[in-house]
């Protein structure tokens, strides 16, 4: 395992987020947009999913954070990675991560990329058409692979990856099994945007239908049920509101001591709420067509890391860094600093009225803001401090994480020797 290349700042149990980026904006040494990465927010939500999942082995999903110390800290917790190209499975197994620990989860491959794969022993994939089959028949006939089932052709996902069970997945199987391949598991991914969790239960239920077809054409090594991701991570969120249900159909249809496996691909869940994002108001003005809106220009935007309100239509929730009781609250809107129009990060908030260079602050930006962003314009992209309590540091104690990963140096004299 290779060892971390960034220093974890350790606070006090006592300290929060909040007041963390307070000590940083009062050294006035930082002027750009910058994040949190709150370790100990990590380390708590793999312990809450060993806890409330225990039967489900996860495989984050890269794409989702590919920060190279959230990899780090995932990997050294023994978390295993699902990648969906061959850059991302280089840059984890690049950490020390075994090719055994790894899914290539894209369904829709790239002939060099399938060829990668095969020469680094990552060798279980998906599959969910024909001509996907023959590639891999042709490139890797070894691999183990993985049918994708559609779950719902309501949200994007369901749409574009993912055969119907029903009216597609058997003759899959059968030409798979005509090929001489070796099919060893069911997926599917409930989009993190469906609320209704009784989809998860109607998939399980569908993926145990495709395991007794599997039997009947003869598969042998059918071991493997892949839950997929969907599992939000917003600090407000729990996973007490879904794994009842999951739990439940999982007893139903896939009980203990039957020799399966089930494992899930979260991303959101594990990093949503760990980053909280900084920003500063660079610009005021009036709206031309509503003296009483103020338009606030905040140092990063929907080319940085609010692309996912550009393109995902996600909601972000400002707010200041302090709070101003005594001040007015007017009908505010954010924009992002570059010149497009569409930079708006925030189209409509109640705001008190805020001043120049004052901040404003946004939670549960774990999840894609990184790994979207891009310089646009040519503005910096943000800083990130990665902090952690002490308790977190006596959990790592007996890991491969030691004492040597933590700085205790304070977050003040690190911006000062910058």
């Amino acid at each position: 395992m290779s060892e971390l290349k960034e220093k974890i700042h350790m606070i006090d149990n006592e300290m929060t987020v909040e007041e963390i980026i307070k000590v940083i904006v009062g050294t006035k040494e930082i002027s750009d947009p910058f994040f949190i990465f709150d370790v100990s927010d990590l380390v708590n939500k793999v312990i809450k999913w060993q806890q409330t999942l225990p039967r489900v082995k996860p495989f984050y999903s890269v794409k989702c954070n590919d920060n190279s110390l959230v990899l780090q800290i995932l990997a050294k917790l023994g978390i295993n990675f699902d990648c969906a190209s061959k850059g991302e499975i280089k840059k984890v197994l690049d950490l020390g991560v075994n090719p055994s620990s790894i899914i290539f989860s894209n369904p829709a491959k790239m002939i060099s990329h399938i060829k990668y794969a095969k020469s680094m022993n990552v060798d279980i994939t998906k599959f969910d058409n024909e001509l996907e089959l023959y590639k891999i028949k042709s490139i890797y006939p070894s691999c183990k692979l993985i049918i994708h089932i559609s779950y719902d052709t309501q949200y994007p996902l369901g749409i574009k990856y993912g055969c119907d069970p029903l009216t597609e997945a058997p003759s899959l199987m059968e030409l798979a099994y005509n090929l001489g391949l070796s099919v060893v598991g069911v997926s599917f991914h409930v989009d993190s945007k469906c609320n209704k969790p009784a989809v998860f239960k109607r998939a399980i239920a569908n993926s145990a239908n495709i395991f007794q077809l599997a039997q009947e054409l003869g598969f042998k090594n059918m071991h493997l049920l892949n839950i997929g991701g969907g599992f939000d991570g917003n600090k407000n969120a729990s996973l007490d509101n879904i794994t009842g249900l999951v739990n439940d159909a999982l007893n139903e249809w896939f009980p203990l001591n039957n020799g399966v496996t089930i494992i899930a691909e979260p991303g959101r869940y594990f990093v949503t709420s760990a980053f909280t994002l900084s920003t500063k108001i660079l610009s005021i003005k009036n709206h031309s067509n509503d003296e009483n809106h103020i338009m606030y220009f905040i140092n990063d935007g929907v080319y940085g890391s609010f692309n996912s309100v550009l393109y995902d239509r996600s909601v972000v929730i400002p707010k200041s860094l302090y709070e101003f009781p005594m001040r007015p609250v007017y009908q505010s809107s954010i924009w992002g600093p570059t010149c497009d129009g569409l930079d708006q990060v925030v189209e409509f908030v109640n705001m008190p009225k805020m001043e120049m260079g004052e901040w404003i602050t946004f939670e549960d930006m774990g999840a894609y803001a990184l790994r979207i962003a891009s310089k646009f314009n040519e503005f910096s992209l943000p800083k990130i401090f990665a902090v952690a309590n002490q308790n977190t540091w006596e959990q790592f104690k007996n890991t491969s994480i030691s004492d040597e990963h933590f700085s205790t140096m304070s977050i003040v004299d690190a911006l000062k020797i910058q």
